[in-house]
């Protein structure tokens, strides 16, 4: 079990460090709740061109599929995002 484990960390940590393969995929905006010129951007862009936001769920997995043919997010997605509201 603790083979496992470390396992997962160290393939979550590897691919974490790796690029996107998909170029056209939009990344990540630190922001939660958008505001003022901001908050108008993003509602007269489609969908699946938005930056991906933390606690958007409904968007974020939209995006996903769009982009990789799956709506599950990767490791490295989690810890990305983890990272997004730290940040904040």
């Amino acid at each position: 079990m603790k083979f496992c484990a470390t396992v997962f960390f160290f393939a979550a940590i590897s691919l974490s460090f790796t690029t996107l393969s998909a170029a056209d995929e939009p990344g990540w905006s630190p922001y939660v709740v958008a505001r003022g010129s901001q908050r108008l951007e993003i509602r007269n862009t489609p969908l699946h061109l938005r930056p991906y936001r933390p606690m958007h769920f409904y968007g974020n997995t939209i995006r996903r599929n769009f982009y990789r043919g799956t709506p599950i997010p990767m490791p490295r997605d989690i810890i990305r995002n983890s990272g997004v509201i730290g940040r904040r």
